[in-house]
């Protein structure tokens, strides 16, 4: 698990901890101190924690013009017991959407597990950028993953998309093609 590092081809454009409006501006990070587990396996520092135990993300890019974010997860999201949801909304949702953010686009094919709880934190933050447009789109979430997301009616939230080869776009590019999916399924 150590060796599954967030995408960093992008690195070069963007990165969160030298964004002054992202949560996790002013960050450092060690490429040699392994200190955050999932299941008791280290994981790469790279890797942002939010405050949840066994999920973490990175802030891939931010565009505060158009709106949008790209953020990679990896781990165990668990709303169940750890009510991971409710962490992300407040701790780094809601910072984002205070900054204009209305679009999330969240990179979940490293998200190992999924135990659901209620949709109430869901719906709030669909509930909080419907209005201007906005959507949360999970991209090539692995399928036992995606089916308790499905079983659980969250997809009528956060929409589950697979985009073949998305590391082989630019930031931009990968916003547009999800915009367009988006554009089609909302009207």
């Amino acid at each position: 698990m150590h060796d599954i590092e967030p995408f960093y081809n992008w690195r070069h454009l963007y990165t969160a901890e030298e964004d002054e409006l992202s949560p996790f501006y002013g960050r450092e990070y060690s490429e040699f101190e392994y200190s955050n587990t999932v299941y008791n396996y280290y994981i790469h520092p790279q890797w942002d924690e939010f405050g949840s135990r066994n999920l973490y993300m990175k802030i891939l890019f931010a565009d505060y013009q158009f709106n949008y974010v790209i953020i990679e997860l990896m781990g165990e999201w668990n709303d169940c017991i750890e009510n991971d949801i409710e962490t992300l909304k407040r701790d780094v949702v809601d910072i984002l959407i205070q900054q204009g953010i209305n679009k999330f686009i969240l990179i979940t094919e490293n998200v190992l597990n999924f135990h659901s709880s209620d949709d109430c934190y869901y719906e709030e933050w669909w509930d909080d950028i419907k209005d201007d447009g906005g959507w949360i789109v999970s991209v090539d979430m692995p399928e036992q993953t995606r089916q308790e997301f499905e079983k659980a009616h969250l997809d009528n939230y956060v929409h589950l998309l697979n985009v073949d080869k998305w590391r082989t776009f630019q930031p931009q590019h990968l916003y547009n093609l999800v915009d367009n999916i988006m554009l089609r399924r909302l009207e």
